[in-house]
């Protein structure tokens, strides 16, 4: 693909945490982005829809809030019936939708003692939307000829992460995008999906210890992770700028990649000048 300037982005569950970071680097690369979510107004979690569009403002970038349910198929379609009014067309989608506040109390537990519904939240505000997002932007993406869509994953996948249910909603989405990319072959859309490492999110930074210069997390099972080297958000906005840039993307489509490992080859940093390798599951 061409450089971001003027590309037409969307970005679902962008009001805060990863999504915001690739809403705010896309929007600094002068992309014009549609940042999507269920916060409108402020809540117990820092961060809404407005916020992010205003901080890609401040960066010179277009942002666009869009309130939008990624449970509600028909506001979904509204969201890209809009694009399309807008622009015509689509240039990249990154699929990030995500209910991790509500995963909290379940994280560490063993599949037995999971309520049944974390199951529907985890696969249908996760592996369904990224699903469905992309139905809906397909027609989009095609007509240019070329495009990106990125579906924010994790090293779960393949590896032991939380619980069952977050583990086979995560492979489901590699899957996804593998499969995705033998039916993109040849159009000049490609697909990947994304991995981070720890993030220090907004929802992270509330559930932090702090002992006097320490801030860390722990996770129940996966153990004691030192925010101080986590990744920022925007680490992986830049891993999309630049794999929206990048001359082999082609050759990258059905693929995962990690960030960090994606930093060294494409050669970007996070906002330090660093590269953060804090893994959650280092043998994944």
């Amino acid at each position: 693909m061409e450089s971001t300037d003027a590309r037409i982005a969307v970005v679902t569950g962008a009001s805060r945490g990863i999504g915001k970071g690739i809403a705010l680097e896309l929007g600094a690369s002068g992309a014009t982005v549609y940042v999507t979510g269920r916060s409108v107004d402020p809540g117990a979690i820092p961060g809404t829809i407005g916020q992010t569009v205003a901080e890609i403002e401040e960066l010179g970038g277009t942002g666009i809030a869009v309130a939008c349910d990624h449970h509600d198929d028909a506001q979904v379609e509204a969201l890209f019936t809009r694009v399309a009014a807008d622009h015509g067309r689509l240039d990249i989608l990154v699929n990030n939708v995500y209910s991790a506040p509500d995963l909290v109390p379940w994280l560490g537990k063993r599949f037995w003692e999971l309520p049944i519904e974390a199951w529907d939240q985890v696969i249908d505000i996760g592996t369904r939307s990224h699903y469905v997002a992309s139905v809906l932007a397909a027609p989009l993406l095609l007509a240019n000829g070329r495009g990106l869509i990125v579906n924010v994953s994790s090293s779960g996948a393949v590896s032991y992460g939380h619980n069952v249910v977050y583990g086979v909603g995560k492979a489901a989405v590699d899957k996804m995008t593998a499969d995705m990319a033998v039916d993109l072959a040849g159009t000049g859309v490609a697909v990947v999906s994304l991995w981070p490492g720890l993030v220090h999110t907004e929802l992270l930074d509330l559930g932090a210890t702090r002992d006097g210069d320490e801030v860390y997390i722990e996770l129940p099972g996966e153990g004691r992770f030192d925010l101080s080297g986590a990744e920022t958000p925007r680490f992986l906005g830049r891993a999309v700028v630049a794999l929206a840039e990048a001359p082999d993307l082609a050759e990258r489509s059905g693929r995962a990649f990690a960030s960090a490992a994606l930093a060294r080859e494409l050669g970007f940093t996070d906002l330090d000048g660093t590269i953060h390798e804090v893994l959650l599951r280092p043998d994944a």
